[in-house]
């Protein structure tokens, strides 16, 4: 099984998927961890990277038989597509996951007070957040929208998509 977040920062992805990923056993992959290790190591554009980086250590991982969980913006649909092709790939589910935050105020609060628990990443602005190229989907995903959904309630909903993991 792979769940892919999506959603732009401050949406509450992390927050939700760091309560999922023990749930279900699921090895949590982070794009903000991996990119900001390349960043560590000299790379000063991570670029694609990261999401490469994670998508080989996704399909290691699922080849073992492993859940993978992947906490990402994933913006394109070109990003989207890479996940959407190594689940079809290893022939495993695929639940793709996009959190919102309907209540620009809340979005804009929790962008401006979030800690950063990665050591050397820089928190986004809100005007980069405002910014940022967040391509609409071809293809619905679950849609969770964390101005009317605590965590534990979007978690539920989570769980009710895969029988026997509640």
């Amino acid at each position: 099984m792979l769940i892919v977040f999506s959603g732009l920062p401050g949406t509450g992805k992390t927050t939700i998927a760091r309560a999922l990923a023990p749930r279900l056993g699921a090895t949590y992959l982070r794009i903000d961890s991996i990119e900001q290790g390349l960043r560590n190591a000299g790379l000063a554009d991570v670029g694609k990277a990261g999401y490469q980086i994670a998508l080989q250590l996704a399909e290691a991982n699922l080849a073992l038989g492993n859940r993978v969980l992947a906490d990402c913006v994933n913006p394109v649909q070109e990003s989207r597509e890479a996940w959407q092709a190594l689940a079809a790939g290893l022939g495993v589910g695929l639940l793709e996951i996009e959190v919102v935050c309907s209540d620009p105020q809340e979005h804009r609060r929790r962008v401006e007070t979030r800690h950063v628990d990665v050591p050397g990443l820089r928190p986004p602005t809100w005007q980069s957040v405002l910014e940022h190229d967040y391509q609409p989907w071809a293809t619905a995903p679950l849609r969770l929208d964390t101005a009317q959904l605590s965590p534990e309630q979007a978690l539920q909903r989570i769980l009710a998509r895969w029988p026997g993991t509640a």
